[in-house]
């Protein structure tokens, strides 16, 4: 201590154990997960700390208003409402996905977390302007609560979470250092994994319109269902797992895993064509088909990333990332 007083001017003596201001980390400790090291919640600032204890409540009531909706649409013998409950059962499974994304992109200070929450709640909110524009006036005014809230909530979510996505990202520094090259590889990661999730969730979508979209099919869809759900959780723990472990050989089971799912889309669209001119109304079909081609777009950049992350495997970057707390 006797060689910085100088530097402390005529503060008062501090205790040996205690760092003066100028010499302590501006910063805690990294808390390791499964997922990669986050910050501490003392870390957050107290806006950041508003802003999500808000989010996560409004998601949270959003899911219970959609729950809501779909037992309502359960109990209805109506089978024009089918339509309206594949698109509820698609939005309650996107609002999971929200939160989610929201927790690892706040904690995480994850940017492409943050875009696909961003993109979740625009698919959320055109999803629901759709649907409430093709209802009947009784449809519009069992929907109207859900979706004003919907439209309100999910203009602050896309406006405040804009700006954070703006704000510099600092986690990739402290993770990968100074070396830009393990900034870059921190990043390559980071929308790996977020596209594999997000993969897995246009998966489950897809799942579900297939299997609401005919009655009579029921017993076939079923078995649809349960191999697609199973299959698409599968494939996308294998690619968690290839891209946090850094394990070549699970990413190329990965992306031989992704071959029955493109035949899935095929198959999709069979039926589709199939059944576009059976009646007059098209909700489901055009779901189907945009569906479809956002799997593809996200499997494009999926496998785009991984081809170059492979390339960094054995670099340092994991054990930066799972030794960043110690």
């Amino acid at each position: 201590m006797d060689e910085i007083s100088p530097l402390l001017g005529s503060q008062p003596q501090e205790s040996p154990d205690l760092l003066s201001p100028n010499l302590r980390p501006r910063h805690q400790e990294l808390i390791p997960t499964p997922c990669g090291p986050i910050k501490s919640w003392s870390e957050l600032s107290c806006l950041l700390k508003l802003y999500f204890c808000f989010t996560i409540a409004s998601l949270l009531a959003l899911l219970g208003l959609t729950l809501n909706s779909i037992y309502k649409q359960r109990m209805e013998t109506d089978v024009s409402d089918e339509d309206n409950l594949t698109v509820s059962l698609i939005q309650l499974l996107s609002i999971l996905f929200c939160i989610y994304y929201i927790s690892r992109g706040v904690l995480q200070e994850n940017r492409q977390e943050l875009v696909a929450f961003v993109l979740s709640v625009l698919v959320v909110m055109i999803r629901s302007v759709v649907n409430f524009s093709v209802q009947g006036s009784k449809g519009k005014q069992e929907l109207l609560v859900r979706f004003v809230c919907i439209m309100c909530l999910g203009v602050v979510h896309v406006f405040c979470t804009s700006l954070l996505i703006q704000r510099p990202n600092m986690m990739a520094f402290r993770v990968g250092g100074a070396l830009e090259t393990l900034q870059e590889q921190y990043f390559l990661l980071n929308l790996c994994f977020s596209m594999v999730t997000f993969d897995l969730q246009a998966q489950l979508c897809l799942c579900i319109l297939i299997t609401t979209s005919d009655s009579a099919m029921f017993a076939r869809n079923s078995i649809i269902l349960g191999v697609g759900v199973v299959w698409a959780c599968l494939t996308a723990a294998v690619g968690a797992v290839a891209v946090l472990k850094e394990a070549k050989v699970l990413v190329w089971v990965f992306m031989v895993q992704n071959l029955p799912q493109v035949a899935f889309f095929v198959y999709l669209m069979y039926t589709v064509a199939v059944k576009w001119f059976a009646d007059n109304t098209y909700t489901l079909e055009a779901a189907a088909v945009t569906g479809a081609l956002i799997s593809l777009v996200i499997k494009l950049v999926l496998f785009w990333g991984l081809i170059r992350l492979v390339h960094s495997f054995g670099q340092g970057l994991r054990e930066r990332m799972f030794a960043a707390s110690k």
